[in-house]
């Protein structure tokens, strides 16, 4: 229940247009753009959070002098968003708007030297002037998810759907109004749909107006494997050689009931004339990922996990010289994960993001050259770190209160995207030698300087163990510690993640505490920006160490006199916390919110649909008699209803398989015959996550309205 950069925030946009009522109907919807923002009284508000501009996707000219970009922007009114395009300089000046459309326009990329861009538009290809003139469409082929260019720009690998299922007719051609859904094997759900098709990449000649010739990269639809994976898979799991003539890429070759059990993708690599497929990664067992050939084509570099079966492995950095396929790995002594890879111009470094101590940085790694970088603790952070590993260096400052994103690299710059917990994503450019950050565009600065800002500070506290725990705190705008202030606990999902300098419209702690509460945001055990150990303790240990930090963080800021009653509110795993922790909290909280929640294991086992997670971190089956299953088993927060006590509030969109519905109506049902004070809010048409403007809005009144009920 993890995973990303550019393709996070492309994918984000994408999902928020599609939502939110479909290409065709944006088509014929009024226009959507940037409009004045009202703001009362100096308030940040959920609706306020939804018109803030969504920047993503940088995008460098050829020649490095320009950026490409695309901002998202939200009618809470009417209930979607629309994309634009935008250029600017690369030092962030001569900044203006390059298209002005009712549909959204994504996946920019420039073309023809810089001349012209390439774009999608309702799953058709466009192509305009640099300056957003003469647009065209282009002929030949539609259904395009996204898509990439050939260094030679006469060809392009795109991705687009085909059938993945048995449908009524294929057996009984007479019933042509039948619905019934044929299912013979496991994964016939994923996320938020039944798999009645699945994504395949497509190389297509391109003549600079017409698309021909397209040919399945994984033969004709013959192999029903994904490519890319699903759920959130993109085109950074392909890569064009710089000859054009190979593409590599990830796949998992597995379907059905293996899908279902297996994390091993390999890395493939395809020559484009024959078809003729190898596979670089044969017995390398976990995921490998995000494969990426150097400027040079000498090199291949991709991200791998170790174990099949663990989607929360160290996310290793490996490269593959293609002369002899010899690979090694460059983050042996690095023990934090490897994220967003990109090479460097002369193919000598590798630059990479990774959450370190809960904080996304920029790092660079030597591929020939052995250099120590020492690493230097922030102020009250334990010393065990003393450094990065051999050719490792951080890049941006670790007092820098930002994640970043994955980079390109313009001259002795970067240019990426980075946000925080008080503002959304913005594009910077980041100095490759000193790490100095600069701020290049401001969508949102007019807006954001109108409101208070709440102020963050970090912790270190004792566990039960004796351990160090990084720890979160938001206190309300105009905080006075001689008041009291009501908290909340945030309990993370995952249960592998971390909670760092991210920004989201789904759980936004800027909003908690602009609501003025003070948020209590623990990295707790099955963290993963704190080493393998951190994160691998909570496998297996659901009910244990994990939850006794939730405990501790409460325990230690009630120690504080402004701090009044304290809420628990968690989602997915975080929900789970917040079942759990209501059989065991001993009137620690006055309010619990769950959303998504895991109520009851057993159940939660036989009706998900990544069987790898659940089998990995709960030990195995519920029939599995081994200690392990039969703790986690026999502490599921179901067993402990008897001891509920404090109000809930239970949130599900409808569309969730990942973690279903009836886990959320069954712990509202339970909580109805105990007696406690709970009430219930489902989305028919929302998934793991609520997604869409309105539903969104919704959610949040009612979150607020039941924390302002039982805590202020």
């Amino acid at each position: 229940m993890t995973k990303k950069l550019f393709v996070t925030m492309t994918l984000a946009s994408a999902v928020l247009a599609s939502c939110c009522g479909g290409a065709e109907k944006q088509q014929e919807a009024a226009m959507i753009t940037k409009q004045p923002i009202e703001v009362v009284d100096g308030r940040f508000t959920a609706e306020i959070m939804h018109q803030l501009g969504k920047v993503g996707d940088p995008q460098l000219s050829p020649d490095g002098t320009k950026i490409l970009y695309g901002v998202g922007y939200t009618s809470v009114k009417e209930n979607r968003s629309n994309r634009e395009l935008f250029v600017m300089n690369v030092d962030g000046s001569d900044n203006h708007q390059i298209t002005n459309s009712p549909k959204s326009e994504n996946n920019a990329r420039w073309i023809n030297g810089g001349s012209q861009i390439a774009f999608l538009r309702g799953g058709s290809m466009w192509i305009m002037d640099a300056n957003g003139q003469n647009e065209k469409e282009v002929k030949g082929i539609s259904g395009i998810d996204a898509f990439e260019f050939s260094p030679a720009e006469d060809k392009i690998m795109y991705i687009s759907y085909i059938k993945a299922c048995t449908k009524p007719t294929d057996v009984y051609p007479d019933l042509e109004k039948s619905s019934g859904r044929i299912i013979k094997d496991l994964m016939y759900r994923h996320w938020d749909h039944f798999v009645e098709e699945i994504p395949h990449t497509f190389v297509a000649s391109f003549d600079g107006a017409t698309l021909s010739g397209s040919k399945d990269i994984l033969g004709a639809g013959e192999e029903l494997y994904e490519l890319p994976t699903l759920p959130f898979g993109g085109l950074e799991q392909l890569s064009w050689s710089p000859d054009g003539k190979y593409i590599a890429y990830s796949c998992r070759k597995v379907a059905g009931k293996q899908y279902a059990f297996s994390t091993n993708s390999d890395i493939y690599l395809y020559e484009v004339a024959t078809g003729k497929t190898e596979n670089l990664s044969e017995g390398m067992m976990g995921y490998d990922t995000e494969p990426l050939f150097s400027p040079d084509g000498k090199l291949l570099a991709w991200v791998s996990m170790e174990r099949n079966g663990y989607e929360a492995d160290k996310r290793r950095l490996f490269v593959m010289d293609m002369s002899d396929r010899s690979k090694k790995e460059l983050s042996g002594d690095f023990k934090y994960n490897v994220e967003a890879i990109t090479w460097a111009p002369e193919s000598d470094k590798i630059y990479f993001t990774s959450c370190v101590n809960a904080l996304t940085a920029i790092f660079e790694v030597d591929v020939n050259k052995d250099c120590s970088a020492i690493y230097k603790p922030r102020a009250n952070e334990p010393t065990d770190e003393t450094h990065f590993g051999n050719g490792v260096r951080r890049i941006t400052a670790d007092n820098l209160l930002f994640d970043f994103d994955g980079v390109r690299v313009a001259g002795e710059k970067l240019i990426t995207t980075n946000k925080c917990m008080l503002r959304p994503a913005e594009i910077v450019s980041v100095n490759i030698a000193d790490g100095a950050c600069t701020q290049l565009t401001f969508e949102n600065k007019e807006t954001l300087d109108k409101m208070k800002e709440p102020t963050i500070e970090q912790r270190w506290m004792t566990t039960v163990d004796g351990k160090k725990m990084h720890t979160w705190i938001l206190y309300p705008p105009d905080f006075d510690k001689t008041k009291k202030y009501p908290a909340i606990l945030m309990c993370l999902g995952g249960p592998q993640g971390t909670i760092s300098q991210g920004w989201s419209t789904r759980w936004n702690y800027r909003l908690m505490a602009s609501n003025d509460y003070i948020v209590i945001l623990p990295n707790r055990r099955g963290t993963t920006a704190f080493g393998q150990e951190w994160c691998e303790q909570i496998s297996g240990d659901y009910c244990g160490l994990n939850i006794q930090d939730y405990l501790t963080s409460v325990d230690v800021m009630k120690k504080e006199p402004y701090v009044g009653k304290v809420a628990a509110t968690g989602a997915s795993y975080g929900g789970y916390s917040v079942y759990y922790l209501a059989g065991v909290h001993k009137n620690r909280f006055s309010a619990l919110i769950a959303h998504a929640g895991i109520f009851n294991q057993e159940q939660m086992y036989m009706m998900t649909e990544e069987m790898w997670f659940p089998t990995w971190d709960n030990g195995g089956a519920p029939w599995d008699n081994n200690p392990t299953a039969n703790r986690h088993y026999g502490n599921s927060p179901h067993k402990l209803i008897r001891n509920w006590n404090t109000p809930i509030l239970i949130t599900h969109g409808e569309m969730d398989y990942r973690v279903p519905v009836e886990q959320g109506m069954a712990a509202f049902n339970a909580a109805q015959m105990m007696g406690v004070p709970s009430e219930m809010l489902l989305f028919p048409e929302e998934n793991h996550w609520i997604l869409k403007p309105q539903n969104s809005v919704h959610w949040h009144r009612a979150f607020y309205d039941w924390l302002d009920k039982y805590c202020k």
